[in-house]
Parts: structure tokens; sequence; C-alpha cells
């Protein structure tokens, strides 16, 4: 009798230790989860660590992967090297404590020169594990003046009621691609006010005639008085006049950042450009029926940002870097 009573004890104990260290374990790993704030932080982190040439108080994980214009390389090197000034006050943070990931579009300067970076970090148990850079180092003067300031859409915490799930962001942010694919202003819920930036370049809503990226990419001067008019229709009508079709696709898109709280998608595609679009067919556009095209074999590994609320894409921030066709992410 009194073995068996031991006996009840015994295993009621070990039972009580096993609980208890379970719940240790697992308030040890909530510990070493990060919220939206730390994630933030980390990413500032990161840039003063950088801006300093010191990484030695980053945490690090063991077996870290760290790519720049998707090539692999270590800390030290990439803009590490001449990192000069950190963002002041241009900077977009995307933070995701789900898929543990913190993403910041900013302007920054490299031996004393501005830049753009798309910065993607991934933090497990509280060590950075993931480090991705997209660098844009030749910005052209005629985009600086809107990488002054994020516009707000960008940077504001937006109210519950504007806010959609996470895979409805993820879906709209998507579906943002496959009209670009296809041409198709219908197949995107573009609000009416959207407007899209692309290195620091308003290429949408234009209300006076501006350069936009396209300028360098066709054959000639006479492009630009096209681009003109083309600019100052919206995200909608300007995807429908097929302007974007020399675009052959986008693949990956790698949509791996919702901010829900900030309405987010934070994404790293890869455009790709066989070259074989060398006249765009314009539609529906009077007195533009084509425009020459001198872009690609070609691939642009991006940057984008879509602000979305009410369940549509308000703001459109995007940076890229070219490469040569059929270029890989780094990540796959």
């Amino acid at each position: 009798m009194r073995a068996k009573l031991f006996e009840g004890v015994a295993a009621g104990i070990l039972l009580l230790v096993g609980v208890s260290t379970r719940t240790a374990g697992a308030q040890a790993a909530a510990a070493n989860e990060c919220n939206a704030t730390c994630l933030t932080n980390l990413a500032d982190q990161y840039i003063a660590a950088m801006v300093k040439h010191d990484p030695s108080g980053l945490p690090l994980a063991p077996g870290y992967k760290y790519t720049e214009n998707t090539a692999a390389i270590q800390i030290g090197d990439g803009l590490w090297v001449g990192a000069s000034e950190a963002p002041t006050t241009f900077k977009i943070y995307a933070a995701d404590p789900v898929s543990k990931q913190v993403g910041l579009y900013c302007v920054m300067k490299e031996f004393n020169k501005p830049v753009m970076l798309g910065l993607r970090l991934k933090v497990e148990g509280g060590k950075i594990t993931e480090i991705e850079h997209v660098v844009v180092r030749d910005i052209r003067p005629a985009g600086m003046p809107n990488l002054v300031t994020p516009r707000p859409g960008l940077v504001q915490t937006i109210p519950v009621a504007q806010r959609v799930s996470r895979d409805e962001m993820f879906r709209i942010a998507d579906s943002y691609f496959d009209s670009i694919e296809q041409s198709n202003g219908d197949l995107a819920p573009y609000a009416d006010d959207c407007v899209r930036h692309e290195n620091g370049m308003q290429t949408t809503t234009n209300t006076t005639p501006r350069p936009t990226p396209l300028d360098a990419a066709t054959a000639g001067p006479a492009a630009n008085p096209t681009f003109a008019k083309i600019g100052a229709l919206g995200c909608h009508d300007s995807m429908n006049t097929r302007v974007l079709s020399y675009i052959t696709k986008i693949r990956p898109r790698r949509l791996i950042i919702i901010d829900e709280e900030r309405g987010l998608v934070f994404g790293l595609p890869m455009f790709v450009h066989r070259g074989n679009v060398r006249q765009i067919k314009i539609v529906g556009v009077p007195g533009v029926d084509t425009i020459p095209m001198n872009f690609g074999p070609i691939d642009l590994q991006a940057t984008e940002i879509f602000a979305i609320r009410d369940g549509k894409i308000h703001e459109i921030e995007a940076l890229g870097y070219l490469l040569p066709y059929n270029s890989k992410t780094g990540w796959e």
C-alpha cells in the first residue's frame, strides 16, 4: 500500500515538474519572439551598425544568410563598405510578427551620396537569420523630390475598420502583378487616388509632365510627350494602355511581409523582360499608336510596397535594380 502511494506521489511530482518545465519553455520562447516594435527597432539597430561599419553588436544567428542585389556576400561587404549616413526623413517600415520579418524602404547615404535601400530582415528566437538588400545607387535627379518624405498612406497606422485579412492583403497585392502581366487594370482593385512611384519618379496620375523610368528604355526623345500623356492617367487606366506590355512576367513575386496595422504588403519580386517586345502597341491614348522599346533581355530585382485600405490599392512605392536576364533572387 505504502509503495503504491509513494509511486502515485512520485508520478504527480513528475507531472508537475513536466508541466512547469513546458510552461517555462513556452514563456522563454514567447520572450524571444519579436513583436512589431521589436522588429522595427532591430531594423534601426541594423542600419546604425552598418553606418558604424561594426556588426559586433548585432544579434546574428549562426549560419545567417545575407544577399545584396541577389549576390550572397558576408557582413562587412556591399553597402556595409561605404554606408555613411542613416536614413533621416524617408523611411517606410513594414513589420510582420507572423512571418517574423521586417522590411525597410529608405533613402540613406553611401560614400556621402544618396542611395535607395530595400531591406528585409528575418528574426527567429531573437536572432537575425536572413538579411536581404536591394540597393539603387543611381537615383535620377527627377526622382529626388519624392524621396524626401514618404506619403502619409505608407507610414500611418490605419483604422481597424479599413483593414482586411492577411489573405486578402496578399491576394490584392498579387493581383497587381496579374494586372501588369495581362495589361488589364480591371484585375486589381485600384483606388481612384492610387499613385505609383518607381525609384522616386511618379509614373501615374501626374498633373504636369514628368520624366519616368521608361524614358530611358525607349528609343529616342520623341517618347517624352507620349509618356506625359500616359503618365497623366491613374493606376487603373494606365495599365489598360498596355504601356507595360514589354514586361514578360513577374516571377517569383515574393510577397512575404504583411503589416496589418499599416495596411502594407512588402515584396521582392523579379521582373523578367525577354526583350522580344520592341514596339509597344498603345491602346486608348489619342494620338499615340506605338512606342519604340529598347529594353531587354534583362531582369529587374524590385522592392515593392502596396498600401491597402478598404480593400483597395492606394499607394505603390517601388525601387528596382537591373540584372542579367534569367537571374536568380538568391533565395530560391
